[in-house]
């Protein structure tokens, strides 16, 4: 089993779509972020741009993480609702 099957399995349809345009982006401020170090530019502008594809990226783990911890919940604890995906990626943000 490849690691894509892997992520698959553990994340639907809808969560990998999420997952795949934050990368996406992430992707295109990574380019701009060496485009800017090409051109000169400001080390405090770089650094910004830079956190905010290591913030691009860690929400698209965060996704990941949280879509799979959801089925655990539903699995686990049949006495409450399970909860959202988007409540356990809050959740899940909440503890990074």
């Amino acid at each position: 089993m490849t690691s894509d099957v892997r992520v698959r399995a553990a994340v639907d349809d809808e969560a990998m779509g999420a997952v795949l345009n934050r990368l996406r982006r992430a992707q295109g401020q990574l380019a701009g972020v060496i485009a800017m170090i090409e051109a000169g530019r400001d080390c405090t502008d770089v650094v910004t741009q830079l956190a905010a594809v290591s913030r691009a990226l860690d929400r698209a783990g965060f996704k990941i993480v949280a879509s799979g911890m959801r089925q655990c919940v539903e699995a686990v604890d049949g006495e409450r609702a399970p909860l959202s995906e988007a409540e356990l990626e809050k959740l899940f943000l909440a503890l990074a």
